[in-house]
């Protein structure tokens, strides 16, 4: 059986070395000559050493921190039975050249700063294939994935190793044949670095030559460039007070600003080290493209109408004096300004706009309330949700919330920015974050993935909210806390929120003029 073409490429070809018979005294040279070439190599070795001790980014510090331990989750449904006897020469060959903080550790140096240090993996200590009872049916295999994968939520990662795992399900469960979970600690990447090097382990299937494609990402400002100064003036003066309102609101919510408790927020501390649940929903991207053309809106904008729609629902049915209660979202932001994922040698590239690592910032928004009027008009809530991004998407609050983090390390260092952080999603009721997935279907090492979904752990929110989408299919995954959060009902709900959504945009004649 030959190996798979990204062993082949990696491997490459090796050279040996060929001893002539030769005379004492040339032999002698020949010695000191190989030593004198060893001993420069081993003097670049060292060098190469020292190379790769860069650093630890700001952001790496604050998400490896006392206060602060995260990770990203990415799974991968596969189609058939999961064939794994290929699994570590894919580590070796494929997975740990993508970049070297695959191969390396987090050490403090002589002055007690943070950097990654290079070294040697063992891939068996990072491959976890559990084993569940034999002879099950794909329902009751469902709760063994479920409860392996609450475990390994809250789980951390020995320090003195990589910070990565990869979890492979060879059972199957009501969604897929087998489960691929790559665990991946947040400070050797973000979401777009992570999702950049998973997908390029992997291929497409009609065309594995081919790259993978992605939706594209249009922006309005394009259309804003094209104005003369003055066209712009009153637009760039209502961007700036409404940078500043948002970013005085961010502060006041850190600092002082609490939203109240209700049935999606707790109240309680600690709650990054308590059992969480992951389920998710799918939706039809078509169906979802259909209310955006018939509303006259975009994607984001369906979505975050749904999302909030879906969860006053659920505040609703808990305790119906919530709907009103004032609660709000983080949404984690790319601050990077590109338009679409970078191979891995670019996100490298010091050169490239989008570089590898933690490039992200937060904003946090409202959730409006369920008033009578939105109870009738479902609708309300897409709208409403269209004005708060198309307000945001003015402010340039993002950027200024990144400096204020970057000035707050340089003055009381990490522990200090991830404590900030820390409050700012404790204060708050959701978070929400979302990655655009490929528009074909792909595989890994000739296993097709069927499905593809994301988390994250590590905040003291009760409820993270994940978007992906993949081929024609956009998941939904909720984390919620277990105890506390129904979740069944919340994914009930959400489900509703939609199909009413759907349903009423359906019925609409013409798109409304909804500004």
């Amino acid at each position: 059986m030959t190996d798979h073409p990204l062993i082949q490429a990696a491997r490459g070809v090796h050279s040996t070395w060929l001893w002539p018979m030769l005379h004492p005294k040339a032999i002698f040279s020949e010695v000191l000559l190989l030593f004198s070439f060893s001993y420069t190599q081993i003097s670049r070795m060292d060098q190469l050493y020292e190379e790769v001790e860069e650093p630890v980014s700001p952001p790496g510090q604050y998400f490896n921190s006392s206060v602060i331990c995260s990770y990203v989750f990415g799974f991968l449904e596969i189609a058939i039975p999961i064939d794994d006897s290929k699994t570590i020469s894919l580590v070796k060959d494929v997975f740990l050249p993508i970049n070297p903080r695959f191969s390396s550790i987090m050490i403090r140096d002589q002055d007690g700063k943070r950097r990654w240090r290079r070294v040697e993996v063992k891939p068996e200590d990072h491959v976890k294939i559990p084993k569940f009872p034999e002879g099950n049916s794909p329902e009751l295999y469902d709760h063994y994935f479920d409860d392996y994968v609450t475990t390994i939520l809250t789980e951390r990662t020995p320090q003195n190793k990589p910070l990565w795992e990869i979890h492979i399900i060879k059972y199957p469960t009501s969604n897929a044949a087998g489960t691929i979970i790559f665990k991946l600690h947040h400070a050797l990447g973000d979401g777009y670095s992570l999702m950049g090097a998973l997908l390029s382990c992997l291929q497409r299937i009609d065309d594995p030559s081919l790259p993978l494609t992605f939706p594209s990402r249009t922006s309005s400002s394009s259309q804003g460039s094209k104005k003369n100064m003055f066209q712009n003036l009153p637009s760039v003066i209502s961007s700036f007070f409404s940078s500043m309102s948002d970013f005085g609101s961010s502060l006041v919510k850190t600092k002082m600003d609490v939203d109240e408790k209700t049935p999606v927020r707790s109240g309680y501390e600690g709650t990054e080290s308590m059992p969480f649940a992951l389920s998710s929903i799918s939706l039809s991207l078509d169906h979802v493209k259909a209310i955006k053309t018939k509303l006259g809106v975009t994607i984001n904008d369906v979505l975050t109408g749904m999302i909030f729609y879906g969860i006053r629902l659920y505040m609703d049915d808990i305790d119906n004096m919530a709907r009103k209660a004032k609660s709000t979202a983080v949404v984690m932001l790319n601050t990077r300004n590109v338009k679409g994922y970078k191979s891995v040698k670019e996100m490298q590239d010091s050169k490239v706009k989008g570089l590898w690592g933690n490039k992200i910032s937060f904003l946090q928004i409202p959730i409006p309330k369920l008033s009578q009027s939105r109870s009738h008009n479902p609708l309300e809530f897409v709208w409403n949700a269209r004005k708060l991004i198309k307000k945001k998407r003015r402010s340039f609050s993002v950027y200024l919330i990144a400096l204020l983090l970057e000035l707050e390390m340089k003055l009381k260092g990490p522990e200090a920015v991830a404590k900030i952080i820390y409050k700012t999603l404790g204060n708050c009721s959701v978070v929400i974050s979302n990655i655009y997935g490929p528009l074909e279907q792909m595989a890994l090492a000739n296993n097709p993935i069927s499905g593809l979904y994301f988390t994250m752990t590590g905040g003291p929110e009760n409820i993270d909210i994940t978007i992906m989408s993949y081929v024609k299919v956009l998941r939904i995954s909720l984390k919620t806390l277990k105890g506390f959060i129904d979740e069944q009902k919340l994914k009930f709900c959400m489900e509703k929120a939609f199909d009413v959504i759907f349903k009423a945009a359906m019925e609409i004649s013409q798109t409304p003029n909804k500004k």
